[in-house]
């Protein structure tokens, strides 16, 4: 099951639809995987966690329920991968090495 879930953002996935929404001017973007994802409310609680980290700009989650989720993260500077880890525990999931 690959379901996108869609929350409003921007796409910044590097897509089809990202040609429409660009990347904000000068983002850094960075992607990981995190495991445990099911549904919407799995994709809501990691979206919010991650946009709290201080220079996100947006998500964007490809949802694989039962597998490795990618999340990319838009963000003004590098974001150090400990806050990323931190953010997706607090949400009740798992950091993995690489996105899908």
């Amino acid at each position: 099951m690959n379901d996108r879930i869609s929350l409003n953002l921007r796409d910044i996935s590097g897509g089809p639809s990202a040609a429409s929404t660009p990347l904000p001017e000068g983002a850094v973007v960075q992607q990981v995987g995190v495991t445990g994802m099911t549904c919407g409310h799995c994709v809501r609680s990691v979206t919010e966690e991650i946009s709290e980290i201080a220079g996100v700009q947006g998500v964007s989650v490809d949802l694989r329920a039962g597998d490795v989720s990618r999340v990319t993260i838009a963000s003004t500077a590098p974001i150090d991968p400990a806050l990323v880890r931190d953010a997706v525990e607090e949400a009740g999931y798992s950091l993995v090495s690489d996105p899908a």
